[in-house]
């Protein structure tokens, strides 16, 4: 889980992020992370830095979070503290700009990633969550994204009223909780030189999969989370349909109860005796709880990501068995 508390610093005027701008480096220590400490799926978390410059935010470096930052919120907050100084010494850039996170099949639509996002918008405006998949970077595929939460994802989630009315009033779709940010990964001329004798360097033929069907298993995975996603947001809609039942059946029996109050008014009225006391309906009958409607949003947002997922996988493989199908038959 993020750390919530983050450095203070002076900024300059707050300005719309049109833009990331990511450092090789930054690409390279977040890789090296997840494989050695994002072993059989675990998340793995760290802090981003780098500095804004007009509307474009520039991501320079990185490091992970403590390995004890879920059991000592302190050591935690202490250990960021003495990173940023020691970068700070070494001049390299020690602003904090927001913090990356691992996922695995593109399920990063949670409450413990609103929350952290939240949490870092709210205290660096300017602030981004970088998400990476290792799985999709294995199928050829560098899979980075840089996510804000969206105005009104703010506005409702500092309420913290995730009511149908809240939602229809703000105007909140599953779609709308998160902008993602454009990304360019640059390195130095000086690297890029580098990668370009290295490349002539190479004496072996390298052997090149882009034509390989075989993405069956990933594809698979994905749809096997689809189908629990929908799964679970059915047994959401269910709890709010329960609750839309007994909604109407309280009200029916509110009404019952008010049609024959009035008729023993009435009757009291024609014997000439005073009509009966008001009563607090509320505590006859007690206003059922409104269940939140986050994990609706959350669960929608997921299976929409799950499906972009699928569509582009599946694409890629369709293009494929067209193309070698065409091949086959040429020769």
């Amino acid at each position: 889980m993020a750390s919530k508390e983050r450095s203070s610093r002076a900024m300059p005027a707050r300005q719309r992020i049109e833009s990331v701008s990511l450092e090789g480096l930054v690409v390279l220590k977040i890789i090296q992370h997840c494989q050695e400490e994002g072993a059989e799926g675990d998340v793995v978390q760290g802090v981003l830095l780098g500095l804004v410059e007009g509307n474009k935010l520039e991501i320079t470096n990185c490091f992970p979070f403590s390995q004890n930052s879920e059991e000592n919120d302190e050591e935690d907050i202490y250990y960021q503290m003495e990173m940023m100084r020691h970068l700070r010494s070494v001049n390299i850039d020690h602003l904090h700009v927001g913090w990356y996170q691992s996922t695995y099949l593109g399920a990063f639509v949670n409450k413990n990633l609103l929350e952290s996002q939240y949490s870092y918008q709210n205290s660096i405006s300017e602030s981004v969550v970088l998400v990476y998949d290792p799985l999709k970077t294995s199928q050829g595929i560098l899979s980075f994204r840089a996510l804000r939460l969206s105005q009104k994802m703010m506005d409702l989630y500092a309420e913290k009223e995730f009511t149908p009315s809240s939602l229809n009033k703000i105007g909140m779709k599953h779609d709308e909780m998160f902008e993602e940010i454009p990304l360019v990964i640059k390195n130095s001329n000086l690297v890029n030189t580098l990668l370009c004798k290295l490349d002539e360097t190479l004496t072996e033929p390298q052997h090149n999969d882009f034509l390989s069907l075989a993405r069956g298993n990933f594809i698979e995975k994905n749809v096997q989370l689809l189908m629990e996603t929908v799964d679970e947001l059915g047994q959401d809609t269910q709890k709010f349909h329960n609750y839309q039942r007994n909604s109407a059946r309280q009200q029916q029996q509110k009404d019952a109860y008010l049609m024959k109050r009035k008729g023993e008014n009435q009757a009291r009225k024609e014997r000439g005796e005073r009509p009966l006391p008001e009563e607090d309906l509320s505590k006859i009958f007690k206003p059922l709880q409104v269940p939140s409607r986050l994990e609706n949003l959350l669960l929608s947002g997921q299976a929409e990501n799950y499906c972009n997922e699928i569509n582009e996988f599946a694409s890629q493989s369709f293009a494929k068995l067209f193309l070698s199908e065409a091949l086959q038959d040429a020769q």
